[in-house]
């Protein structure tokens, strides 16, 4: 298959189904990638990057994929969307208060996800299984659904005493996690989490904090024939051109046999892409 085509990066597209399935957008083309595994594909920076909110061309991409402008204003690239335990809007002072109302105020998941080894992370309930996938995890379970992303931040921070919050990318690349029962180490961490539990929902009430029992975990397969034994990522602003032989692709990572590259780290950059 010869494919040839550009535009500028974005997150890939991915599919639940029994092997992962993913597009690559380049504005509005979607070029599927499963069938290219096995062949020779090449990845240019022609040189130009955007940004995915304003259109402004910058010199660099800040929180994948915004200007240095929009970096500072607007409320998606503000310091609680990386740590929602950190809110503020209840202090008058979010960036843009209907937008945080739209997407803040809205249920989210707390849940277990096994990527690198178990860990902790929050999402919004629509995001779900995709957030795992980008992740690269091979298991996941939801164990809280709560009504606002400040709430779900609280418990992750509470939980996270306990178990990794973070995802080793190179140990994630370098294959899959042991398989392990998710369900009974939920149990054992809101246990070993109960007392600050408590707290929270005693601040907030049962209704807004619901423990998932009856969840069961989703399995998760990513289409990759060979994991790389040592771990080498590009950089496109060093290295512009990328390319090799696609052996697999994992949460946003393309895997070559010369490298891989995180796809979502260049968000709004201008590219060729071909394969053969």
């Amino acid at each position: 298959m010869s494919i040839q085509a550009s535009g500028h990066l974005a997150k890939m597209d991915v599919q639940l189904a029994e092997l992962v399935q993913y597009q690559l957008p380049l504005d509005d083309q979607r070029i599927p990638l499963n069938d290219l595994i096995g062949s020779n594909i090449a990845i240019e920076h022609v040189g130009d990057i955007h940004c995915i909110h304003c259109g402004r061309r910058s010199k660099k991409s800040f929180s994948q994929g915004y200007c240095y402008p929009c970096f500072t204003k607007l409320p998606q690239c503000d310091t609680c969307i990386m740590s929602p335990e950190r809110c503020h809007f209840h202090h008058g002072t979010c960036r843009d208060p209907e937008w945080g109302e739209k997407y803040c105020f809205t249920d989210h998941f707390v849940y277990l996800a096994n990527s690198s080894g178990v860990k902790v992370g929050i999402t919004r309930g629509t995001q779900l299984p995709t957030r795992w996938i980008d992740q690269g995890a091979t298991q996941g379970l939801p164990i809280f659904r709560v009504q606002t992303r400040y709430q779900a931040g609280l418990i992750e921070d509470c939980i996270r005493e306990h178990v990794a919050d973070k995802t080793s990318w190179q140990k994630m690349l370098k294959g899959d996690a042991e398989p392990v029962e998710l369900a009974t180490i939920r149990d054992e961490l809101m246990a070993k989490s109960e007392s600050g539990l408590e707290l929270l929902e005693q601040e907030f009430g049962l209704q807004a904090l619901q423990r998932l029992y009856s969840e069961t975990t989703t399995e998760i397969n990513f289409p990759v024939r060979e994991f790389p034994e040592k771990v080498k990522s590009f950089n496109l602003d060093k290295q512009p051109l990328v390319e090799g032989l696609l052996k697999g692709i994992k949460g946003q990572y393309l895997i070559l046999d010369s490298g891989v590259i995180n796809i979502r780290k260049y968000t709004g950059y201008n590219v060729r892409f071909s394969a053969s």
